[in-house]
């Protein structure tokens, strides 16, 4: 394959894609979590937008996806442009700094060179011009440092469901004046301390984007985490062989399960902040879905073609099988369909459907 021009070679995207969460059941299940899934009916799913989102900054040749070995035909299928070894398999889940650990070492056996943007695969970004700007930006700081880099989004709402990154906004580095050291990483907060956050003005909600040179992250886990390096230390001579996958399943299982945050943020000392506001969001759950996507007059949010509502408030309707859906007198529900499977749930109520998948 022939690469463009246009991109840098030594730019890398790694989209992480294990989870297994169903929290938008009952279009997501462990078999098709959601990452796999066209939540918001604009016939792309999670994954392909983060895919999307990069085009024309990083080459298909230089994108990576890790998941689990049952998504491996999924990842193949909705991810068709990229080679179909960059698709590496963990044989079970370990968290984020083993997975981190993985294609790091991977890639470094390809280039040594490599830059790294590492990013979840289920997330949400509505100013795809600005994030671009910001990740280009980025790469070039740490191409040229041993720093490691986190988005911070400015936060909009006293928000309980994010963990938090404090920054030292008294000066800015000296290569970039956009980014920021890190004083602190702050686990979710109650309601309280989120106000205090946001109006301090130095607090951002942590995005769980990094960005790095390889040689940095490997370093970093040699010395915070060498259990995890020596594993795959001792596995570079078998990666890009026929070997790999089968060293890999003997090995992966024996890395302690913690994550990225914990294993290397929260103790390494280069770690900065690029604080940012590019529409982005988690998209965990079905209200964030009701914050997020186009509403009608009544505060509702349709996404199905042939819905038809009537006296019904604020409620989220994910129709899109091809289905007639009539709703009447609702108020705060979700009405979401996949399948021979029907929810209707009040969304004060949305923590209870793990109880109902269960069932």
């Amino acid at each position: 394959m022939i690469m463009s021009t246009m991109f840098n070679p030594n730019n890398n995207l790694v989209i992480m894609a294990g989870g297994v969460g169903s929290r938008f059941w009952p279009m997501s299940t462990t078999e098709f979590p959601k990452q796999f899934i066209d939540v918001f009916g604009t016939g792309r799913t999670f994954i392909q937008m983060t895919y999307d989102r990069f085009k024309g900054m990083i080459a298909p040749e230089n994108v990576w996806v890790v998941t689990s070995e049952k998504y491996a035909d999924i990842v193949a299928e909705q991810l068709p442009d990229m080679p179909k070894g960059n698709i590496l398999l963990e044989p079970c889940r370990r968290n984020t700094a083993p997975c981190i650990a993985y294609v790091s070492w991977r890639i470094k056996a390809k280039n040594p060179k490599a830059n790294l943007v590492i990013t979840p695969a289920d997330h949400l970004v509505t100013d795809v011009v600005e994030f671009q700007r910001v990740i280009n930006s980025a790469l070039v700081f740490t191409a040229e440092t041993d720093a490691i880099v986190t988005l911070g989004m400015t936060p909009t709402r006293p928000e309980t469901g994010y963990g938090y990154i404090q920054a030292d906004l008294q000066e800015p580095s000296l290569r970039n004046k956009e980014i920021y050291r890190v004083d602190s990483f702050k686990e979710k907060p109650d309601y309280e301390t989120a106000v205090k956050y946001v109006k301090s003005k130095e607090f951002f909600w942590n995005s769980g984007i990094f960005i790095w040179n390889v040689n940095t992250i490997v370093n970093s886990l040699r010395i915070y985490e060498p259990e995890i390096s020596d594993i795959f230390e001792d596995l570079m001579p078998v990666f890009g062989t026929a070997k790999e996958q089968k060293m890999i399943n003997e090995q992966f299982p024996k890395c302690p399960s913690i994550s990225i945050d914990y294993a290397v943020m929260e103790r390494a000392d280069e770690i900065f902040v690029f604080p940012a506001d590019f529409g982005w969001s988690d998209v965990g759950t079905w209200g964030s879905l009701h914050t997020i996507a186009p509403v009608d007059k009544d505060g509702n949010n349709v996404i199905g073609e042939n819905v038809k509502l009537y006296e019904t408030k604020n409620c989220v309707v994910h129709v899109t099988e091809e289905k007639r859906v009539v709703v009447q007198g609702l108020e705060g529900y979700i009405v979401a369909e996949k399948g021979n499977t029907l929810l209707i749930c009040k969304l004060e109520e949305e923590q209870r459907i793990k109880e109902f998948s269960a069932e």
